[in-house]
């Protein structure tokens, strides 16, 4: 275990965690967010809807439907993209598989060296869902909505951020395990909880948690954020029926942080909640492809160098790919067949950008993945461990590109950093285009999808967010 965690059954420098972040979430004012956080928020709210209504239309918004309209009765939350009106939890089940369908959603970044990029946490799938479901049963104006987002967004990194590496390394998906104390979080705050409801709601969200890595390249990855996302809001139900859990769930010997990951780093979560917002430093990736954020500096390279030197396909020989050993535990598909498993290879996301000079979801479907000229460019492909890439540390995707032509000639070029991320950000404008790629993939009308929009760059004038909610239901 690396020194920078402390089992929790030793310390008492993690006394009153979980109360610590019960008072964050009761406390916390609208006020009190930085002008600078609540306008990054907006792109993420606007890229989160966009990917829901992209996902609506997936496969996994096919059989999630089946599921839903089979168990679930009427309620007053939408499912984005759809004519259902649910109960807030199966609404925030349908909403967080549908923003993580297509791998396409927001990404943590990382502080320390020895985290998995933060343990590779998508903050937004499991949260929005759970705040626009609460949001539209109690009528909420736009502030108490970017409230109770950031809020959520919140407590889920800097939990994922705190945790020892080990619960990435050994199979956990944080989205999941992290996720579902976002959507509490948001939630109880919808519901003006007390303290102790959201205490207690904290407490059984944490037993609530789950989702293995295993999973990933599989239509169940996106159902652990949906299930984040229900399962956040099921705990707060509980919690309001009197249900039970104790008031230590985090830092507890038998706890979330000891039991899921064998420790964790006291200074990363107690007294920074909101100091600074995770929106401000370090930051949260916004994806321009749609495929797992490990592939992104990558990718942002490449293109650059296919742009620059104009390389065409049949001038390429063969291309080399390396990366540290992390990202290649992740990056698991090597020779993909659909669409899910396209989502996690390097070498399928480099194939089609040589080939296309693009990568969006029309390029990450099994039509276009099993066509020969992709699955002939795949062998070109070495993805491999490079010795720089591992020693630039965890806290970086970096990603060295060496492309040999036929001609004799080579292409080198080194990303550290995708476009999207803080380092390389994405304008409202960008992300708005980004919205009408996916609101367009959807076939949603581009009238509704100009409004929303409007009304989200305007957030916070919003009197009541059911508007959102009249704008992206059929």
């Amino acid at each position: 275990m690396s020194k920078a965690f402390t089992p929790n059954i030793k310390s008492k420098k993690g006394k009153d965690l979980t109360r610590y972040v019960t008072k964050f979430i009761y406390k916390n004012k609208y006020n009190n967010i930085p002008k600078n956080v609540v306008e990054l928020a907006k792109k993420h709210i606007l890229d989160g809807f966009g990917l829901a209504l992209s996902g609506s239309v997936a496969r996994t918004g096919e059989y999630l439907f089946k599921h839903i309209k089979k168990n679930s009765a009427k309620g007053k939350a939408t499912v984005i993209g759809s004519k259902m009106k649910l109960p807030s939890q199966f609404a925030a089940l349908a909403n967080g598989v549908g923003i993580h369908s297509d791998d396409y959603d927001d990404t943590q970044l990382a502080v320390a060296k020895d985290r998995v990029y933060g343990l590779l946490t998508h903050p937004t799938a499991p949260c929005l869902p759970s705040a626009f479901a609460e949001g539209e049963i109690h009528k909420i104006n736009g502030k108490d909505f970017l409230n109770a987002y950031l809020i959520g967004v919140d407590v889920e990194c800097k939990i994922s951020e705190a945790m020892s590496p080990r619960h990435y390394q050994h199979g956990f998906h944080s989205t999941a395990t992290c996720g579902t104390f976002a959507s509490a979080a948001a939630a109880s705050k919808i519901r003006k909880y007390s303290f102790d409801k959201t205490l207690r709601s904290i407490g059984i969200a944490a037993s609530l948690s789950a989702g293995l890595r295993e999973n990933f390249g599989t239509m169940t990855k996106p159902l652990h954020a949906g299930r984040a996302a229900e399962s956040g809001v099921v705990a707060c139900d509980l919690s309001n029926y009197g249900w039970s859990s104790t008031d230590k769930i985090l830092e507890s010997p038998r706890g979330f942080f000891q039991a899921h990951g064998g420790g964790y780093d006291i200074n990363a979560i107690k007294g920074k909640l909101g100091k600074p917002w995770t929106f401000s430093k370090p930051g949260i990736s916004i994806k321009p492809h749609p495929c797992g954020s490990l592939t992104h500096p990558g990718m942002t390279k490449m293109l650059e160098l296919i742009k620059k030197y104009n390389i065409k396909p049949d001038q390429i020989l063969k291309v080399d790919v390396g990366t540290n050993h992390n990202m290649q535990n992740a990056l698991i598909h090597h020779r993909p067949k659909n669409e899910f498993q396209a989502k996690f290879s390097m070498e399928y996301s480099m194939a089609i950008l040589l080939i296309e000079r693009r990568a969006y979801i029309p390029e990450y479907q099994d039509k276009r993945i099993n066509k020969s000229d992709v699955q002939k460019m795949l062998r070109r492909i070495n993805f491999y461990k490079n010795k720089t890439a591992e020693a630039a540390g965890y806290d970086k995707m970096t990603t060295l590109i060496d492309i040999y032509l036929k001609n004799g000639k080579k292409i080198s070029g080194r990303g550290d950093f995708g476009k999207g991320s803080p380092a390389i950000p994405m304008s409202y404008d960008e992300v708005a285009d980004k919205f009408l790629g996916c609101a367009e993939f959807a076939k949603w009308p581009i009238l509704k999808s100009k409004k929303i929009i409007k009304l989200v760059k305007d957030l916070e004038k919003i009197k009541d967010i059911r508007i959102l909610g009249r704008l992206l239901s059929k």
